[in-house]
């Protein structure tokens, strides 16, 4: 049996406020991965069983290989919808936030949302309720109805508990299942990390109970790069990792200009964080890549005698879980580098 997780007021406080939604919409994170993309799409899926009218917005595209999930075509891309998106936040009754729990993690899309929200504050414009659905920790939203859980493995696994407490698990298709599934399977590494729980597995049972094949998604998701990222991981390892022995550290930074070398594409640095991690005595891995206008950083590490959700927020604007988290840098590249190493000599 799943365990009861979601309180009470939780469950039937987000089924009150949907059943008087009549346009929704969507959101998650920006950069989106497997969690986002498919909590995101069966929480579509779901709503429109019943029957509501409802949209999905994201900032920019998810990776090629999560394209296959079902619905994820129908999410709207902000950066190439802009007046579309504008348009259905505008005339949302309901604003759904999928694996955020800070308007921040939405982008540049903060913006359109915020001023929606300022201009319903006023008046001129319709009032809107909000659920927010997160698992990552000190959630800084102020919804009307709150479901955060920093000890679930994914987002995924809350929507499926939320459909089941509300009673309709019958809803639950292959589809859905299929999505939920692979959200379940991105943010825990195939079940390889933030998977000791007994729930997760239990759900897995039912997940397959209803036909998802879990060895094809593996295959999609875990299976599917190019030659290009390929040799990119070839790359990081032999070129570009330095390793801190005392403080059982790894370290890999790319330049936009080795990013180029490889024809860097949104999703080919997916991963490329845990592989340091298998080295033995390896705890800690960082991994940073210099974008278009910032550095994003990536932490990762082993046990939960080894955080690094609060470094990443202490030094690097950041956050996220005990295990997993992520910050951002601006500026010089070289000087970036030499303060990430910098943290690593001196805190851990």
């Amino acid at each position: 049996m799943l365990s009861e997780k979601l309180k009470k007021t939780e469950y039937q406080g987000a089924a009150r406020l949907i059943d008087k939604a009549d346009r929704i919409v969507i959101f998650t994170h920006i950069s989106p991965d497997g969690d986002a993309v498919g909590s995101t799409t069966a929480m579509l899926q779901y709503l429109r069983k019943l029957k509501k009218e409802v949209s999905a917005i994201v900032y920019n595209r998810f990776p090629d290989f999560l394209a296959w999930i079902p619905c994820s075509d129908e999410i709207h891309i902000y950066e190439n919808e802009q007046e579309v998106c504008d348009k259905l936040i505008e005339l949302a009754d309901m604003f759904i936030c999928l694996d955020i729990g800070e308007w921040k993690r939405v982008g540049k899309l903060e913006e359109k949302v915020k001023s929606r929200m300022a201009e319903t504050e006023n008046g001129t414009a319709k009032p809107f309720t909000s659920i927010v659905i997160d698992h990552h920790e000190d959630p800084t939203m102020k919804p009307d109805i709150l479901i955060s859980y920093p000890d679930s493995p994914s987002t995924c696994e809350l929507v499926f508990r939320l459909i089941c407490r509300v009673g309709d698990f019958k809803l639950i298709d292959l589809q859905m299942a299929t999505c939920i599934c692979t959200g379940m399977m991105t943010d825990t590494g195939n079940f390889s990390y933030n998977a000791n729980d007994v729930d997760s597995y239990y759900i897995l049972s039912e997940l397959v109970r209803l036909g998802v094949d879990k060895n094809t998604i593996y295959q999609k998701v875990f299976q599917a790069y190019s030659a290009d990222r390929m040799r990119l991981m070839g790359y990081c390892l032999y070129h570009s990792m330095k390793l801190f022995p005392k403080q059982h550290c790894a370290l890999i930074a790319l330049s936009k200009r080795e990013l180029m070398r490889f024809n860097f594409t949104s999703g080919d640095a997916e991963g490329l964080v845990n592989i340091p991690l298998s080295i033995n005595d390896i705890c800690y891995s960082v991994f940073m890549r210099e974008d278009v206008d910032k550095i994003k950083i990536s932490f990762r590490s082993q046990g939960l005698d080894h955080p690094v959700n609060e470094l990443a927020r202490q030094y690097f604007n950041g956050g996220g879980h005990v295990n997993a988290a992520g910050g951002e840098l601006y500026g010089d590249f070289s000087e970036a580098v030499k303060k990430v190493e910098q943290v690593i000599l001196e805190r851990l």
